[in-house]
């Protein structure tokens, strides 16, 4: 007898009463109440925390506090460790052995240059991260668009809200085209490795919802979705995080425990996740602490809010 004679001679021999009873005890199972939460290990590090930045202590710090998976920042990896397959596996076992997954890493990239060479040295850049994230089991990865660079600073940045002008000679209709052919030059990778980048409102043609959804439309590619960041539009911040949320695929949620950093914002969660469930988002939410509190408290502060918030 051949396999597939095998198979269905065994599936002919099944009482037929009992697949009923599977069918009706699927038809009423209840479904699930609320988003799964992890913790953003940016949370914890923020690019000041030296005794923070050993990414198996944020793994564990998030099971102890009770999230259900991580998000990893790339930045938090040494650079012998991005060489390392030993350590890159031991990450994802050390997740495992704590019931975390890995659902996801924050990576940056800059496509807003006229310089083709830089361009496609960030490609290149992207395409590398998007291997990292297929070694470790990670099956989204937060990607942005890159800024001028014209500000003189981050603090200066932020204090003009995220915007800067163009290069002299430029304008934004010229820096569209190659962000898009960039993400377009990535895609194959992203399928390969089964990795869909998120982009996020983050700065750059990203300071928006339009100009993030102008991308996201114009490659045209279920490998190439939207992450909602609520804490990054500054400005009509309602009305852009209602075009957000239905196109959200991942979502990273900031909060503000003791001040934030460069600027606080008043978050209203519970509306944030009625527009998110209006549109039938099942995904993750991603916490992000961006407060001057000390972690041991914000932290299950956070997750609390976002308990409360996201189950419905």
């Amino acid at each position: 007898m051949n396999r597939r004679s095998f198979v269905q001679s065994s599936l002919a021999s099944l009482p037929l009463a009992g697949l009923a009873t599977v069918g009706n005890a699927a038809s009423h199972a209840s479904p699930r109440r609320s988003n799964p939460i992890a913790l953003s290990t940016y949370s914890l590090w923020r690019f000041r925390n030296d005794e923070l930045r050993d990414l198996h202590k944020c793994i564990d710090i998030a099971a102890d506090y009770g999230f259900d998976g991580v998000e990893l920042l790339l930045y938090q990896f040494e650079q012998n460790d991005l060489l390392s397959n030993s350590y890159m596996q031991s990450l994802k076992r050390h997740a495992f052995r704590q019931g975390l997954p890995l659902c996801a890493m924050s990576t940056h990239q800059g496509f807003v240059t006229p310089d083709k060479e830089k361009r496609q040295r960030n490609i290149d850049l992207t395409i590398g991260q998007i291997e990292i994230c297929g070694r470790l089991g990670i099956p989204a990865m937060r990607v942005n668009t890159g800024r001028w660079g014209t500000s003189g600073s981050f603090d200066e940045l932020m204090a003009n809200k995220g915007i800067e002008p163009p290069l002299p000679g430029y304008t934004e209709d010229d820096a569209f085209p190659w962000v898009i052919e960039a993400f377009e030059k990535c895609l194959p990778h992203a399928e390969k490795h089964g990795v869909v980048m998120g982009l996020e409102n983050h700065w750059g043609l990203g300071l928006t919802a339009k100009g993030v959804l102008r991308i996201v439309d114009a490659v045209d590619s279920p490998w190439l979705q939207v992450t909602l960041d609520t804490g990054n539009f500054l400005e009509n911040r309602t009305a852009q995080l209602e075009i957000m949320a239905e196109r959200a695929f991942f979502v990273q949620a900031k909060t503000y425990y003791g001040g934030g950093q460069w600027y606080e914002l008043d978050i209203d969660y519970p509306a944030v996740a009625k527009m998110l469930h209006k549109n039938d988002y099942r995904g993750w939410i991603s916490m992000e602490f961006e407060g001057m509190e000390d972690y041991r408290t914000a932290i299950p502060k956070s997750l609390k809010l976002l308990r409360d918030a996201f189950t419905y």
